[in-house]
């Protein structure tokens, strides 16, 4: 059986096809469109009318193209943006029409348990998944999710707060982010993780410049360990390149090129606020999860 999921993201719009067969899957193609969601809230939580009608038009024509391609069925969800909107409904009403499903409309701990359901390694692992509008932590054992948090921090809401022009302006981002984290995880007492796993676009991102392929090429990002070293240098590198020179890069998406160095700054942040020595990027995160708690998979490769 073919079935679609689509994750509607403060940044983009992505989509996994897979083909199931029992308890496992296998996954088949992908698709992504920058939608920029969370740049059309305003200041009193209110989504614009265009930011909700471009995003359910690119989530309708995804689902028409998983239907026309065999998929039986097409499950949609959404997170920090549309978790924070006012007008959630409307926006919710309007992708459902277009997309013939409801969106579910993901808690911060649920999307947190679905990042790491579809990225985690074996034994105790923590996930960080770096999204628009939040940053989601989960640790877990071999598959199980322990504990997880959600933080209102993500690279679209930071650019909102501030500008970075230059590679002086980072460490008041850094700083930005690290009062972020520390507020949330306040008392809050993790378990401890024998190895951490990041997912999501500032990852992969990194992954593509290290290793110097296009950002396309996920199966090359997949396993690359970066460490708080890596990150300050990307981050300073990145900040003290014009965006237009960005652009042109074909280590990095195009509609990530002006908000990447804002998601390496929370990177930054995490490395610091929990320590942690090295992360391993995954190109798997939330999609791969969804599918597997949706359809109850034991694997999905």
């Amino acid at each position: 059986m073919k079935v679609a999921a689509i994750g509607i993201g403060s940044n983009s719009v992505r989509m996994l096809v897979a083909e199931l067969a029992g308890d496992e899957g296998c996954r088949l193609w992908r698709d992504r469109a920058a939608t920029r969601l969370f740049a059309g809230l305003d200041a009193e939580g209110r989504l614009s009318e265009a930011s909700m009608r471009g995003t359910a038009e690119v989530v309708g024509r995804m689902a028409l193209s998983a239907r026309d391609n065999g998929a039986e069925t097409v499950g949609v969800f959404a997170t920090s943006a549309t978790r924070d909107a006012v007008n959630q409904a409307d926006f919710l009403q309007m992708t459902a029409a277009a997309a013939g499903t409801l969106p579910e409309v993901l808690t911060g701990e649920e999307e947190a348990a679905d990042s790491y359901g579809g990225a985690a390694g074996p034994g105790r692992c923590g996930v960080i998944d770096i999204g628009g509008g939040s940053t989601e932590i989960m640790i877990g054992a071999d598959g199980v999710p322990l504990r997880g948090i959600s933080l209102q921090i993500g690279a679209v809401r930071l650019i909102r707060e501030m500008e970075i022009a230059g590679s002086g302006d980072i460490p008041a981002a850094v700083a930005r982010a690290e009062a972020v984290f520390h507020q949330g995880l306040r008392g809050q007492e993790l378990p401890p993780a024998d190895a951490w796993v990041g997912t999501g676009g500032t990852f992969t991102a990194m992954a593509a410049l290290a290793r110097g392929v296009a950002w396309t090429d996920r199966a090359a990002q997949h396993g690359v360990t970066l460490t708080l070293a890596d990150t300050e240098k990307c981050a300073r590198e990145l900040a003290d390149t014009p965006l237009a020179e960005r652009l042109r890069n074909p280590c990095l998406q195009p509609g990530r090129a002006d908000i990447v160095v804002h998601g390496i700054c929370i990177l930054t942040a995490a490395l610091r606020t929990l320590r942690i020595p090295e992360i391993r990027v995954s190109e798997c995160g939330n999609l791969e999860g969804y599918v597997k708690r949706k359809y109850h998979l034991r694997v999905l490769r």
